[in-house]
């Protein structure tokens, strides 16, 4: 029985993890759990996995989780705020930590599970995209296995098992097109924050499908893809697959070529992370192709999808800069999600605050120099975004 700490629980990722969980009592069992605000759905949790500790990261919250829990006994370790996080990341005998956290917020707690000699679940691409330059040094030093929980990267890792060292060579990135992929470009100026919630094939959280929706997503999985398989950018494609059935493929030297294919369900990737290198058996829906139908492929449209030129560009330069393209795109995500900007908006913002930090890009930062570039960009997104409705105005007096 494999021991289990999930951080980010209550997401979408998270909940999944405890779906397998759940499915598969003689094969894992929770150890910690670590959410955001979601006092009722964490305390469930807390009540059906008994873990040893857990921990809410709203400070505020701690009291009313501790009520929800007073009968229960015997009672775990509750702590609360970013250090209770990074606790629950690094406590007790746990060997595989799921890292469900969205965002950069997972960088912190990963670390310190790597630290503490345990395996990742790696569902959290932005602790690569912005913390490779510390992380892979780190996984080196402890011996640790970081293993993709995504379904691209899941796919490519999945059809690497048995490729001989210096097989690779090229990796193709299905991208689903996200809620726009079949909207004229000149649409993308009126759309929606309801709109750009409509993914056509998967169904996760707010910010992924946001992100789903400016190809960001695939620009992080192209940053990400460079970092977890050594290729240069130029290696790695993408390529929009509508249907959602092949994951992503791996090209060899001899040209032949690799595919993954599945259900559009992120329980198959988060399994093989939590099971490998061997395979379980399950009762879930099999793939059967002829109910899938055609499966079709086209090139994406850098008109439409400017956030993928904007993420190689990052790529390529490297150093402190995918932190920043990270943390503004965050930032401008939120933005929108309350409905301070526009879609468009979006990729305007990231761009904006990416050329600001040319001249300062640190070429092998630190965990500070990363944190710093962080809190950084998300302030020059708010100063962006004051600039963009400022001509906003002009435009409309004009």
């Amino acid at each position: 029985m494999k021991a289990i700490t999930l951080v980010g629980s209550t997401g979408s990722i998270g909940t999944q993890t405890l779906d397998i969980v759940t499915q598969y009592p003689d094969q894992f069992r929770i150890v910690g759990l670590a959410a955001g605000n979601n006092v009722e759905m964490l305390a469930a949790q807390i009540r059906q996995f008994r873990p040893e500790i857990a921990a809410i990261c709203s400070e505020d919250k701690l009291p009313a989780l501790k009520e929800a829990l007073v009968d229960l006994d015997p009672q775990p370790i509750l702590l609360a705020g970013e250090a209770g996080v990074i606790e629950v990341a690094r406590y007790g005998d746990s060997q595989t930590v799921v890292t469900g956290i969205v965002g950069c917020a997972g960088l912190l707690p990963t670390i310190a599970a790597i630290e503490a000699g345990k395996d990742i679940a790696l569902a959290n691409k932005e602790t690569l995209i912005a913390g490779a330059p510390v992380v892979l040094p780190l996984v080196e030093k402890h011996g640790v296995k970081l293993l993709p929980a995504d379904s691209e990267h899941s796919a490519i890792f999945q059809c690497l098992q048995g490729v001989p060292k210096d097989g690779l060579r090229k990796i193709l990135l299905t991208a689903s097109g996200g809620a726009f992929r079949d909207w004229d470009v000149e649409k993308l100026a009126d759309v929606t924050v309801a709109d750009a919630l409509k993914h056509p094939n998967w169904s996760m959280g707010r910010k992924i499908t946001v992100d789903s929706a400016t190809l960001m997503n695939k620009g992080l999985e192209v940053i990400e893809a460079h970092f977890l398989f050594g290729l240069d950018y130029d290696n790695i494609e993408i390529v929009i697959h509508p249907q959602s059935i092949i994951h992503s493929l791996i090209e060899l030297q001899d040209t032949s070529v690799l595919a993954q294919l599945g259900w559009p369900d992120m329980r198959l990737p988060l399994l093989y992370a939590l099971s490998w290198p061997y395979r379980i058996y399950t009762n879930w829906e099999r793939l059967d192709l002829v109910k899938a139908g055609n499966l079709t492929f086209r090139e994406p449209d850098h008109q439409k999808y400017p956030c993928m030129q904007l993420a190689y560009a990052v790529g390529k330069a490297g150093g402190s800069m995918p932190a920043v393209l990270n943390a503004a795109n965050e930032q401008a995500v939120a933005l929108f999600l309350d409905e301070k900007i526009r879609f468009l908006d979006i990729p305007r913002c990231i761009e904006w605050v990416c050329d600001r930090h040319q001249n300062d890009n640190r070429a092998n930062p630190s965990l500070d120099d990363i944190l710093a570039a962080d809190k950084w960009a998300r302030q020059e997104v708010l100063t962006a975004t004051e600039k963009l409705e400022t001509q906003s105005r002009i435009i409309s007096l004009r």
